[in-house]
């Protein structure tokens, strides 16, 4: 189990649930803007948010961001001292720096002491285009060069007294990312931040997210996620959330299961299935429905189900716990099975 760390009143690694985090495209200093920003990713589950500080102005923006968002801010910085410790000052809740970037031993003293100051934590991380020359050279663009780079980096904030620490070793590569990050958890306990760096568009990002994520969660590795899209960073935290769900790291939620339809299928589940799945998917409490397109995937392939439909030509199945509980027309498949899954989320104290 990794060491435990708090981002304002967030726990972060120790056995805490892995924390979903995005990152804003705004500009930092338009606090109005950023704040917005931070509203929409709250609401659609985000539990940590970096800002981007390329000056002054950005780094004096977090005091009144923090003060306002329900979100922990974390600055990311690179190249400055002076704004490293002027975004701590300013209540940043959490730094992401390269030590190998942000100046010389005297700048990173100052750093690492503004830090230990304000009791907050440092994300610490390489990816294929920051690895230390030195890493480059000796192993080429590789797992054990990030790794490598990346714990040299910490090891200059403890020469400076500085462990409260989180990780990252990123690529573009999810393969290599992978590798990256096993070589890594066998050589620390500090928390991890896992993710495919510059992972693409929104559909082809989050497949490489997802692979590369869940292939980590699934071996037991990562503390806190961010699936890097070129996209609006609420899809981010959807997808996020979906690849947790995925791996089972979450269990407060509505599964919908559906089945591919085939020749089969004589009416239109696919719409139902999206409606479902759309209709449910903030909801958090612990459900499982089912959408099946006929009788050969109902009730019974879906028995473990709380709830779910089955259809034929003209009639559809509704059935709770795979046995029937109704037949309704197919027209009206979509309005029914909705009206009795509310009623079970009625019953289930949710409010809709």
């Amino acid at each position: 189990m990794s060491r435990q760390v708090y981002i304002g009143n967030l726990a972060l690694g120790g056995g805490a649930d892995v924390r979903i985090q995005s990152m804003t495209t705004t500009s930092t200093e338009n606090v109005s803007q950023t704040l917005t920003q931070i509203m929409r990713l709250y609401e659609a589950g985000c539990e940590l948010v970096r800002v981007a500080v390329r000056n002054e102005s950005d780094a004096r923006a977090i005091r009144e961001i923090r003060a306002k968002s329900p979100l922990p801010i974390v600055a990311d910085i690179h190249f400055s001292s002076k704004l490293a410790i002027l975004a701590i000052e300013s209540g940043a809740n959490k730094i992401r720096i390269n030590p190998g970037n942000i100046g010389g031993e005297a700048d990173i003293r100052r750093v690492a002491d503004c830090v230990r100051a304000h009791k907050i934590p440092v994300r610490v991380g390489s990816n294929t285009g920051s690895i230390e020359k030195s890493y480059l050279e000796q192993y080429g663009k590789s797992a054990r060069s990030l790794v490598e780079s990346a714990l040299h980096n910490v090891g200059i904030l403890e020469k400076f007294g500085v462990h409260e620490i989180v990780i990252s070793v990123k690529a573009s590569s999810v393969p290599l990312t992978v590798e990256a990050y096993r070589l890594l958890h066998k050589q620390t306990e500090y928390p991890l931040h896992v993710g495919v760096t510059e992972a693409g568009t929104k559909e082809n990002g989050i497949v490489k997210s997802s692979v590369g994520i869940g292939s980590l969660l699934l071996d037991g590795i990562g503390d806190t996620l961010r699936v890097s899209l070129t996209d609006d960073p609420v899809e981010e935290v959807y997808a996020a959330e979906r690849i947790l769900r995925a791996c089972d790291l979450r269990k407060n939620y509505v599964e919908v299961i559906s089945c591919p339809t085939c020749g089969r299928c004589e009416w239109n589940s696919m719409r139902l299935a999206q409606t479902v799945e759309d209709h449910v998917f903030s909801i958090r409490k612990r459900l499982k429905v089912a959408v099946m397109g006929c009788v050969v995937n109902g009730p019974g392939e879906a028995k473990d189900c709380d709830l779910g439909i089955a259809g034929g030509k003209d009639k559809c199945v509704i059935f709770r716990k795979g046995e029937a509980e109704r037949t309704v027309a197919a027209e009206d498949a979509e309005r029914e099975f909705i009206k009795e899954l509310d009623a079970m989320l009625r019953e289930k104290g949710q409010e809709v």
